[in-house]
This record gives C-alpha cells, structure tokens and sequence, in this order.
C-alpha cells in the first residue's frame, strides 16, 4: 500500500514536534507548506502520492504556486518547507531519491528591514494613553521589545519567574524551547514593576506565571501584540509598515551603530548563525554612507 498524503504530513508532524523539537510557529509553517503541496498533486491527480512525487512534478508545483505569489522570499520559504518533508522522507526510507533535491532557490535580493528612529519609538511611548487600563501594559510592551530585542512570540510567553531583577537580565525562551539570558535596562524594569501592580488588580488571573496579559487575564496572542503596535503607530503619525518585529530590528541597529559588538548582538537575539545577525552590518553601513553625503566637504 502507497504511502498516503495524510500518513505522512501527520508523520512529519510528529518528527518536527520531537526529534527536531521545533516551535508551534515553525511546525504551523512547514505544515502548511506540506498542504499546499498535497492539494496541488490531489487536484491533478488522485494516484500522485507524497512517494511518486517527481522532480518535474515539483516544477510544476512551484510554476502553479508562484503565479498566485511573487515574492520571491514566499516562495523560497514554502520551497523549504518542501525540501525539509522530502528530506525526512528519504530519511525514513519512504523514498529513495529526493526530487526536491535539484531544484533552485529564487534569487532574494538583499532587503533591509524596516527601522525605527530613537525619536519614534519615544513618540510611539509618548502617544500611549496612561490613564487606561492597559496603558502600563503597553508600555511595558514597548520598553520590552525595544529594550531587549525579542521575537514577539518570547515576548508573549515570558514569565514573572524569567526576570531577574537584581542581575538585570531576564530569561528569554527562544526557537527550538532554546533558553539564553538577555539583559534588560532599567526603563524597561521600571515599567514592569509599574504595570504588575496593574496586573494584580485584574479581577481573574488565568495565566498566574505569563507576564502579559488581557483584561480576561490570559496571555495575550501574538495577534494582539500586532494590533498594539499598529495603534500605537498610527497615533504617533508614523508612516512605516510596522510590526512587533520592527523593534527588533531597531533594537539591533542602534546596538550595532552605537558601536556593540556583532557576537554580542547575535547572542542577544538568539541568533543560530552570525550571518543572520550581519544583515545589521548592511543597515549600519547605510546609516555611515548617510553621514559621509550629509556631512563630507567633497560630497
């Protein structure tokens, strides 16, 4: 009996959650990669399993999926995703040739992402409403993701018991459950003492440990956090395409412009490789060549 579709993205699942021990976000992703593979093969054919799957049928995936998606980096990260499934079925002895194996990744050019000024985040800060419920909250958000440099799902899952006052640090849990120690500034300390005596006047506390939470007193959603910077944005005349991301980003920019060291900006964000953590480099470089036209008798 042929290896069926729902056998194998149910397989694969199982090898993601615990022999690669990814997150839900990364497992979510490959999984709907896996699907949109699926529904393209049952639609040509009722007998093309995950196992008779060629390499020109793969090309033709990738024609029929990129004529919908033109991003280049959407369809080089769903190609991924195909490589990832292909290669854990060869592994299993489900296959004995990946046909994902030939296929080329779309040229990516260089994108840099998008960051905030010092006097925007302030502005940002400056535009929330402290006489609000929330209000402490959400700039204990801001300092937060600015003040560390978090993913927005560390940000959501981080516990009363992962900060460390006295040391200055807190205890972030990163891709892969992978634990490092970020030091946290003392704005950012400041507004957490000042927003959890908040938090102790929510009349339900669900979430007793997680640090961030609605006024139903669980944890706030990843989407919430979006919601909150864009309002936040939007009220502070900013015209960016913001995210909790772009923090992030900020966060590593004005490290490295200020003149921090790479390998302790790579460690800081939980970086795998430190050329992940070298695209900064590229936005510094900008940032310097801004100065030498701005600045420069003979420019």
């Amino acid at each position: 009996m042929s290896l069926s579709w729902k056998q194998s993205i149910k397989d694969f699942e199982t090898y993601l959650r615990l022999e690669k021990s990814l997150s839900e976000n990364s497992i979510e992703a490959y999984l709907d990669d896996v699907s949109k593979l699926e529904r393209f093969f049952c639609q040509k054919s009722t007998d093309t399993g995950p196992a008779n799957v060629t390499y020109s049928g793969l090309k033709e995936f990738l024609a029929w999926f990129s004529a919908d998606n033109q991003n280049t980096r959407t369809l080089s990260r769903v190609l991924s995703g195909v490589r990832s499934f292909f290669r854990f079925l060869l592994f299993e002895g489900e296959i004995e040739e990946n046909p994902a194996s030939l296929i080329e990744s779309p040229k990516i050019g260089l994108k840099l992402p998008e960051v905030l000024s010092v006097g925007e985040i302030e502005r940002m800060i400056e535009s929330i409403d402290l006489s609000r419920p929330e209000g402490h909250r959400n700039k204990a958000i801001i300092e937060t993701l600015y003040g560390c440099g978090l993913r927005v799902s560390e940000l959501v899952n981080l516990r009363l018991t992962d900060i460390h006052y006295g040391e200055g640090f807190v205890v972030v849990t990163g891709k892969g459950n992978k634990q490092r120690l970020v030091p946290v500034g003392n704005k950012a300390l400041k507004e957490i003492n000042i927003y959890k005596t908040d938090r102790n006047k929510l009349p339900v506390i669900h979430d007793q440990n997680i640090l961030f939470l609605n006024r139903r007193g669980r944890k706030l959603t990843r989407a919430m956090i979006f919601t909150i910077i864009k309002d936040l944005g939007a009220k502070a005349g900013i015209r960016k395409n913001i995210s909790p991301h772009t923090f992030r980003h900020s966060f590593a920019t004005h490290m490295i412009e200020a003149g921090a060291d790479l390998r302790a900006v790579q460690e800081m964000l939980g970086h795998e490789s430190i050329l992940t953590t070298e695209i900064y480099t590229h936005i510094d470089r900008s940032f310097l060549r801004d100065t030498l036209i701005m600045f420069h008798p003979r420019s």
